[in-house]
């Protein structure tokens, strides 16, 4: 995959494309702590059956940057989607396949449902979009132990050590969210040279503490999270996958997850995978795109 650059709504966003110009298009979205090479192994299914693949690095990762020096390093949801639209106006891409996991598929989703028009299909982990009002309710003790790194993000002790330890913090959270894979170490590390972003700490940050209403949002956003509080449906040709052990977000239950979903949808739970759905299981990932393509 070859990496370029466009001016994207706040961004200056790099990203890897493959496949035919004028076909039709995929665009890929990792989560954290990722970036776009997590897509690396699923590309090339899609560019092979005559798929243009463009997979973005998200907002605080890799060579992206923020244009304006007095942009909020702003990682709420809305700040994700946002910029996924504002990707595809600059390079006037009408509609696409989007695919994504973790804030990846936060991103595809909300596009999916607010945006159903630029969205031909959707791949995503789960109903990803976030019911803030909501977030301060508890979960049962088991899913606050998976959640330890979001609350020591609350703090400015995590802040910091987020900032002092972007990989070895990411090194772990991969291990104790896909336990089964055995992972390249090399592979992890060309990777993890996309957390020295400038903006990687801040954007993380915010991220997880927006979510829980211990930070502000971008005031330009505001209309987009008001529409997001509704929950609202996708109706885009839909195929969640989900990792059957993953570490952090366990598949829910599917009749919940279902009523998010007005049109055709097809739920997979994958034996042996864990969080990082494109890198642990690159064909299931590259079939489930593939078949959402095909309407």
């Amino acid at each position: 995959m070859d990496t370029h650059h466009i001016a994207a709504g706040a961004l200056d966003v790099a990203y890897l494309e493959s496949g035919p110009a004028d076909g039709p298009v995929a665009i890929l979205l990792h989560g954290f702590p990722d970036d776009a090479l997590a897509y690396q192994d699923v590309a090339p299914a899609l560019a092979g059956a005559g798929m243009r693949v463009l997979v973005p690095y998200l907002r605080g990762y890799g060579p992206t940057r923020f244009r304006d020096d007095a942009t909020p390093r702003s990682g709420q949801q809305a700040a994700l989607a946002a910029d996924v639209v504002a990707f595809m106006d600059a390079l006037a891409i009408g509609r696409a396949v989007l695919g994504g996991y973790d804030w990846g598929g936060r991103a595809a989703c909300i596009v999916a449902a607010l945006w159903p028009e630029r969205v031909r299909g959707l791949v995503s982990a789960g109903y990803m979009i976030q019911d803030i009002a909501r977030a301060t309710e508890p979960a049962p003790p088991t899913q606050e132990l998976r959640y330890w790194y979001q609350w020591y993000f609350q703090t400015e002790r995590g802040r910091a050590g987020l900032g002092a330890h972007r990989a070895e913090l990411s090194r772990l959270l991969w291990r104790m969210w896909s336990p089964d894979w055995d992972f390249d170490e090399a592979a992890f590390a060309r990777t993890a040279a996309s957390f020295d972003n400038p903006d990687f700490v801040a954007v993380a940050i915010h991220s997880y503490r927006h979510r829980y209403g211990n930070a502000a949002g971008d005031p330009a956003l505001d209309a987009i999270e008001q529409r997001l509080a509704a929950a609202p449906p996708i109706a885009a040709p839909s195929v969640l996958l989900h990792g059957e052990t993953d570490g952090v977000t366990p598949a829910p239950d599917p009749a919940a997850e279902a009523a998010h979903f007005t049109g055709r949808m097809r739920r997979q739970v994958l034996p042996g995978i864990g969080h990082f759905l494109p890198r642990e299981a690159p064909h299931a990932m590259a079939a489930a795109l593939l078949e959402v393509a095909g309407g």
